[in-house]
C-alpha cells in the first residue's frame, strides 16, 4: 500500500498567502488616506459618505484581528489537533481559547493604559503582545 502524502507541508504556502494579502491590504489601505498640505491625515475617514467612518486605525484594527484568525488557521493546518491543556487558570483551553483571552486581556490593558497614562498606546502595544505571549505558554 502507498503511503498518503502529508498534506501538512503545504502549510508555508497558506503562511505567505495570510502574510502577503495582509501587506497588500494594508497597503491599500494606506494609499486610501487622504492627503493634506503634504502630509497624510491618518485620523480622517478613507472613504467619504460611506455607511461607517473608517479612518485608517479601526481598518487596521479589524484586519489585524481578521489574519490573526487566519493565522490560528494556518497553525491548526500545519500541526493540527490542538488538543485542550489546563494551565495555570486550572481550567481546560483550546488556542482558540487562549487567542479570545489575549484579545480580551489586550483589550483591558489598552483601555486601562488610555485611563491611566493617556493616548499614547505604543507601550499598552508592547504589554498587550508580552500578556499574548504569557497566555499561550501558562494559560
Amino acid at each position: 500500500m502507498a503511503a498518503l502524502p502529508n498534506r501538512n507541508n503545504r502549510w508555508p504556502v497558506a503562511l505567505a498567502a495570510v502574510l502577503i494579502v495582509y501587506l497588500v491590504v494594508a497597503w491599500v489601505l494606506f494609499m486610501m488616506l487622504p492627503v493634506k498640505d503634504g502630509v497624510r491625515d491618518w485620523f480622517s475617514t478613507l472613504v467619504d459618505g460611506g455607511w461607517m467612518a473608517w479612518s485608517f486605525p479601526t481598518a487596521m484594527f479589524f484586519l489585524t484581528i481578521f489574519a490573526l484568525l487566519s493565522l490560528m488557521a494556518v497553525w491548526e493546518y500545519a500541526s493540527p489537533g490542538g488538543n485542550p491543556r489546563v494551565g495555570i487558570l486550572r481550567f481546560e483551553t483550546t488556542r482558540g481559547d487562549r487567542l479570545f483571552i489575549s484579545l480580551l486581556g489586550s483589550a483591558f490593558i489598552h483601555l486601562a493604559w488610555l485611563g491611566l497614562v493617556g493616548p499614547n498606546v505604543w507601550w499598552a502595544l508592547a504589554l498587550s503582545i508580552l500578556y499574548a505571549i504569557g497566555v499561550f505558554k501558562l494559560v
